[in-house]
């Protein structure tokens, strides 16, 4: 793959970036409440406006996928190979396996468009709290409130939206105790610029993979394109900086780590260790084996199934992991008992007892209703169908256009609706055969789980065996072209209902059972949680203060810490890997997959420089132009990921 390799000298100034981790001081804020106090009595650091500002707007979260930042004038973002996958794996084929050999762009080879994929800058928030509460009338039913609350932060989003805004979203914090408008600046344009193998992008494979000590260059280079078809200009940057820092120094991650659950009750804890985690770890080992079996059908069967079988490694490992923490009675233990003292601390203010009132009964009551449902639920969206979850938004939003704004699902509002329609008529490859697999592989679940007789299961089957239906649904379907979905879309609910589409047909033989049962979850659980949510997060206010920072939900947050090495189980742990330890490893494995060394890396070892500082990708960081320390200027520090050993914090989930 001679054009990433030629791009050897660039590979190596970010691989020397890409280096070292360090332990967290605390957790992940948001930009408007950062620990200033903190900061500048452990580091003598002062954090401005202006320089959190420029991290800020520096920082980029693509889509619905990862997080990255943009590290040149002209556009260019670096970010995870693994979060780039989905382009990279999109823009390949057959003939031309970017996963396998890599990609580089060059005087001769033009950047390739993501398919599907944008990039979000947050430029401005603001805090919505006020206007949201008082929308919802006192003594309101869960449904009546539900739709007050959706009502107004539609409402909110459109206001932002006719003001010229690319993107708004208001997101939630504290579980319902604060509610922020984001603008984001939007970037539907971005283009692949380099990509190394995917072998030496995810060295080690599953039993090395966002573990550390990592030997791998897990990195990727994009560029944003305006509508011009020029590179964006972005005001803010940050500057790839190698050596810019060594052990003991502070540092800095900006990220959109995506979901945390240090506010969730010890009820809501005791319903994902019974039943959320066991359910998709059941599920992702499931799909799993349907794939891989499929990829042993033949090598292109293999390159097809790779990335899935990659994300599914991992989203098993996440669930093992929880599910470990979960089930530590000490944890556990330790759990209970600062909620039991939380509540101690509000009845003894008879204002705030009265406040809080029976909140937290609240949430264990609707924990025991979604058990209910919860199964089912999430059986008949038949995940791991592409092309079935693409029926289901086409079915849903030809009939959500049709509402008033307010009155929508929360995707198809007309803020969210451009990226939302941008990414259903992505051109991402979607290939019949594992279409077929997958399809089947959800149906006899459904069958299984749900029984022959279970209204979702007739209406999926008609009584027929789940592979004929999976057969002849995934082969007769035109929705693997884009052009077919957009027809569909634009001829709204009366061309819909009209298509002898299979796959449509069985997204609309669904879609009711859906609706219930979402509309359910959204009244009977997701607006009794929020309405606790608001008043145990009022009562945390009023007796700890905002001296903490509200759980993640893929919203951008900052966190600090140190350049360290640490000791484990008798081991010196450095604080950063090299070149050197990726061959070391390979070759002490003697190149037994996956820890096999891409031929073109060992025909040009001798031309690296071995000691190379690398870690992984996923904890990489930039360097500022500048930030202010009390009395002088000084050199930038590097922004690096402190949460690698934090274990509230999701692996995968904080990204710079």
């Amino acid at each position: 793959m001679n054009k990433v390799l030629s791009a050897l000298t660039v590979l190596m100034a970010i691989a020397a970036v890409l280096a070292g981790f360090g332990y967290a001081d605390e957790g992940m804020w948001t930009f408007d409440n950062p620990p200033r106090d903190q900061i500048r009595k452990t580091y003598g650091i002062e954090l401005t406006d202006a320089w959190l500002d420029h991290l800020r707007k520096s920082s980029v979260r693509l889509g619905g996928i990862g997080s990255a930042s943009f590290v040149s004038e002209n556009g260019l973002i670096l970010t995870n190979h693994h979060v780039a996958a989905n382009c990279v794996q999109g823009l390949s084929s057959e003939t031309e396996d970017f996963m396998k050999d890599g990609f580089g762009a060059d005087k001769n080879v033009a950047p390739r468009r993501c398919p599907g994929m944008e990039a979000h800058v947050l430029m401005a928030t603001e805090d919505v709290t006020a206007r949201v509460l008082a929308a919802i009338p006192d003594g309101a039913s869960d449904a009546d409130s539900f739709a007050a609350r959706k009502a107004e932060t539609a409402k909110i989003e459109q206001e932002c939206d006719d003001a010229g805004t690319d993107l708004c979203e208001v997101a939630a914090f504290y579980a319902g105790g604060e509610y922020w408008l984001h603008r984001y600046k939007r970037y539907d344009d971005v283009r692949l610029v380099l990509a190394p193998e995917s072998q030496v992008a995810s060295f080690g494979g599953d039993p090395d993979n966002f573990n550390y000590p990592r030997y791998c260059l897990d990195f990727a280079l994009l560029r944003a394109y305006g509508a011009d078809g020029k590179p964006v200009r972005p005001v803010d940057w940050l500057t790839v900086k190698p050596g810019a820092y060594k052990e003991g120094d502070p540092m800095f991650v900006a990220g959109h780590p995506t979901s945390s659950s240090r506010f969730t009750t010890y009820a809501q804890l005791e319903f994902e260790r019974d039943h959320l985690y066991p359910f998709w770890k059941r599920m992702m080992e499931r799909e799993r084996g349907a794939l891989t079996t499929y990829a042993a059908t033949g090598e292109e069967a293999e390159r097809r199934a790779l990335l899935q079988i990659q994300y599914l490694d991992n989203f098993i490992k996440v669930a093992d992991g929880y599910l470990r923490g979960l089930n530590d009675r000490t944890l556990m233990a330790r759990k209970k008992a600062e909620e039991d003292r939380f509540r101690q601390d509000i009845a003894a203010d008879p204002s705030l007892a009265a406040r809080v009132g029976g909140a937290f009964e609240g949430v264990a009551r609707a924990q025991k209703i979604h058990e209910e449902f919860f199964d089912r639920y999430r059986l008949i969206l038949l995940r791991g169908s592409r092309l079935f979850r693409i029926a289901g938004h086409i079915v849903r939003v030809a009939a959500e256009k049709e509402k008033p704004n307010e009155e929508r699902l929360e995707e198809f509002r007309d803020s969210a609706l451009e990226g939302f329609l941008h990414s259903l008529y992505s051109p991402s490859p979607i290939y019949a055969d594992m279409e077929e697999v997958l399809l089947r592989d959800r149906l006899q679940l459904l069958a299984e789980e749900l029984g022959d007789d279970d209204p979702a299961t007739k209406a999926a089957l008609g009584g027929r065996a789940a592979e004929d239906v999976a057969r002849e649904t995934a082969a007769g379907s035109t929705l693997y072209d884009p052009d077919a979905r957009k027809a569909l879309v634009e001829g709204g609910v009366a061309a819909v209902a009209a298509s002898a589409d299979p796959m449509i047909r069985l997204a609309r033989a669904l879609d009711p059972m859906y609706r219930e049962l979402r509309a359910r979850y959204e009244e009977e659980i997701e607006e009794v949680e929020q309405k606790a949510g608001e008043r145990i997060a009022s009562a945390r206010f009023k007796l700890y203060g905002r001296d903490t920072y509200p759980d993640t939900t893929f919203t951008l947050r900052l966190s600090f810490g140190r350049v360290a090495g640490y000791v484990e189980d008798g081991y010196r742990i450095p604080y950063q890997t090299t070149l050197f330890g990726l061959f070391d490893r390979g070759y002490s494995f003697e190149e037994q997959p996956p820890y096999d060394l891409p031929p073109r890396w060992k025909a040009k070892r001798n031309k690296m420089d071995l000691g190379a500082a690398i870690n992984s990708g996923q904890y990489g960081g930039y360097v500022s132009r500048k930030f202010r320390k009390p009395g002088r200027q000084r050199p930038g520090r590097t922004y690096r990921n402190a949460l690698r050993r934090q274990p509230s914090v999701p692996r995968n989930s904080v990204r710079v």
